[in-house]
Parts: C-alpha cells; structure tokens; sequence
C-alpha cells in the first residue's frame, strides 16, 4: 500500500466525520445578557462554545474537554471561588486559562477571583469591550 495514498485518504477521512480547527471555549454563565453575548462574539470569532451545565460538573468539563479557555460567570450559583481553585490546583487543568467576569460594581468579587486562581478577572464592560485583548493575553499566561 501506498503510504502517501493512506495518509491523504486520512486526510480526506478526517474532513468528513468533522475534525475541527476550531478552537474551544468553555463559558459557565449565570446570567443571559453577558452570556450570550460571549458566546456569541466567541462565535464570531471562531471558537467553538461549550456552554458549561453547571458551577458543580463544571471541573469535570474542563478535564475531559480540554479547552484552550474557560469563562466563569463570577455570579453562578455555586461555589464558583472552589472550583476555580480546584480547576488550578489539577495538574491536568491547571494551564487552562480562567477568564472570570461579574458585574461591573463587584471589584470584591473579582479581587477573590483573582485570589482563588482566575488568570482575569474583570467587569462584565471589559469582556464586552476588550475580549479580543483579554484573550490574547491569557494565551501568553503561562
């Protein structure tokens, strides 16, 4: 069999059960309007949304789905401050940048973020207004 023949049918394999480019953000949101809103901007921008069911199954998503990002609504039920810590603490979850965001008049609630592990923590008005730049530099976070 030719080698170069079996990898371009791979290719052509690939491409029809749907291998992606794409790459995956994983948005836990509470509330409708900055939620939708981020998904659908990080739609726009090409990244393929999971939306996460809940703050409790939430570390497990990122575990088994390995997103290149993760965005926590600061004001899920829950104790979202644990399992953004708890995201960190996991060897395997731990590189896994952490946007938090909550209500513009909540700085207390973004500073604990901060404190349990979220890489950002910002204002609803600063995901809306910067998330192209906020992406950009949680990728380079090590």
């Amino acid at each position: 069999m030719d080698y170069k023949n079996c990898f371009a049918f791979f290719l052509i394999a690939g491409k029809a059960v749907g291998v992606t480019q794409q790459p995956l953000a994983i948005v836990l949101h509470e509330r409708l309007m900055p939620g939708s809103q981020l998904v659908n901007r990080l739609r726009d921008m090409n990244y393929r949304v999971l939306a996460a069911d809940s703050t409790e199954t939430l570390a497990t998503s990122v575990k088994l789905e390995t997103p290149l990002l993760l965005f926590v609504d600061l004001k899920a039920p829950g104790d979202i401050l644990g399992i953004i810590a708890q995201i960190k603490a996991d060897e395997s979850t731990a590189h896994v940048p952490i946007i938090a965001f909550a209500p513009d008049a909540e700085l207390p609630l973004t500073e604990a973020a901060k404190n349990s592990g979220a890489n950002f923590a910002v204002a609803d008005s600063a995901v809306a207004n910067h998330l192209p730049q906020l992406i950009d530099q949680a990728l380079l976070v090590d």
